[in-house]
């Protein structure tokens, strides 16, 4: 979905594709909103036994209970589901700690969910060829201030402008994976006086 939609300027700008079975000896999805869908997919189309491997972590839109029946419903090995991103992926830190060799990571939903739950990986040892990434839902990205450092989330505008520093932010497509964010820079550093029509683009 997502590979249509954002354009390719900057080498670390990730791109996704679409979650499939990988080898194996354990699977951890991540998911939130529209995301529990691709899990639901792959779970239907897995041979017999590969939900006896699966743990699934979803993180609901607010009030939305039936994805999480239809999730529960597949007979994961482990199946919770938690109000916030960063809950969800405290839990994931825990599971990997016990996670064995070869065990698979599989992500899908927003890029706030998908960038948060990678660098977790990488924290807890997981080998960047063990994560599938495949983007669902809003375009919103998370956004560094490069001049204060204040995170900011859900941003669907160009620029965008820091809650902290009060700066307007062009939201460049460079990307830290280390962060999990896209970086923000003054977009009118050199006249802060030059107004700058701000556009909603992330979608």
């Amino acid at each position: 979905m997502s590979e249509s939609l954002i354009e390719e300027s900057i080498l670390s700008r990730p791109t996704y594709g679409t979650l499939a079975i990988a080898p194996g000896l354990a699977h951890y999805f991540v998911a939130d909103a529209s995301g529990a869908e691709c899990v639901i997919r792959v779970a239907e189309a897995a041979p017999k036994g590969f939900m006896d491997k699966v743990h699934i972590l979803y993180v609901p839109t607010p009030g939305e209970n039936g994805l999480i029946t239809a999730l529960y419903a597949l007979g994961a090995k482990q199946f919770e589901h938690f109000p916030t991103i960063d809950d969800a992926i405290m839990k994931l830190g825990e599971w990997l700690l016990d996670a064995k060799m070869g065990s698979q990571l599989y992500l899908a939903g927003t890029e706030g969910l998908i960038g948060k739950a990678v660098a977790k990986g990488e924290e807890c040892g997981l080998d960047h060829s063990a994560v599938h990434c495949e983007h669902r839902g809003s375009l919103a990205r998370r956004v560094q201030c490069v001049h204060c450092k204040t995170m900011i989330e859900n941003v669907t505008t160009q620029p965008a402008k820091c809650p902290s520093c009060d700066l307007l932010l062009l939201v460049r497509d460079h990307y830290s994976r280390r962060l999990a964010a896209f970086q923000g820079v003054c977009i009118n550093a050199e006249d802060r006086s030059e107004t700058v029509e701000i556009k909603e683009v992330f979608k």
